[in-house]
């Protein structure tokens, strides 16, 4: 993007737009690509691997440097990586950084891209990789709803000014010039060649 284009860009006039454009697309594209009959389903751990006793699927842990103690910490209060333990994961570890963060700007800074955009990516880095530590697609509805969410709790106020036509004066100037010119110019074109001077 543009340097000039995003000093300028504050939040409201793109990142809602296109955020929610980017959280339609995903929601679609979840279903459409898996084409998964509910949303729950796509929410569930890869299985790799059975236990030999019953044979039964059990799911496996992600590689992150962080995943085995995410997995035990699931594994202990969930009984494995599920969606509840993802969206407690999150809440404990993704959500307490962003809110924390967001509240030592001032309300009047939140609609300046430049100011959070660091604290954007940063909490989608986190869904990311605890998703990924727990086996779990991602984008998911879960991290979907934690956006929606996000904007709608810091990002609602922000002013959606949009860009506008140009005043009608300005227009009819730049509208009219050309259209005057050509007249006036094809004039002086018949003028110099009826009077000879073709030469000049």
């Amino acid at each position: 993007m543009n340097t000039a284009l995003s000093d300028k860009m504050t939040l409201t006039r793109f990142s809602p737009v296109l955020s929610g454009c980017f959280i339609i697309l995903l929601m679609c594209g979840h279903r459409t690509v898996l084409c998964l009959p509910n949303d729950d389903a796509g929410l569930q751990p890869n299985v790799t691997a059975t236990t030999a006793a019953t044979g039964e699927p059990i799911a496996t842990c992600g590689s992150g440097p962080y995943c085995e103690s995410l997995c035990s910490i699931c594994e202990d209060i969930f009984s494995g990586p599920s969606v509840e333990c993802l969206s407690a994961l999150f809440h404990h570890f993704c959500m307490p950084k962003f809110n924390n963060a967001m509240d030592l700007l001032n309300t009047t800074d939140w609609c300046v891209w430049g100011n959070v955009n660091s604290l954007y990516s940063n909490l989608s880095i986190c869904t990311e990789e605890i998703s990924d530590c727990l086996q779990i697609p991602w984008p998911n509805p879960l991290v979907e709803q934690i956006f929606v969410d996000i904007h709608s709790t810091y990002f609602k106020e922000c002013p959606t000014e949009e860009f506008s036509d140009p005043p009608p004066a300005t227009v009819f100037a730049l509208v009219i010039t050309p259209i005057c010119l050509i007249p006036i110019m094809v004039s002086l074109v018949v003028l110099k060649t009826k009077n000879g001077d073709g030469s000049s």
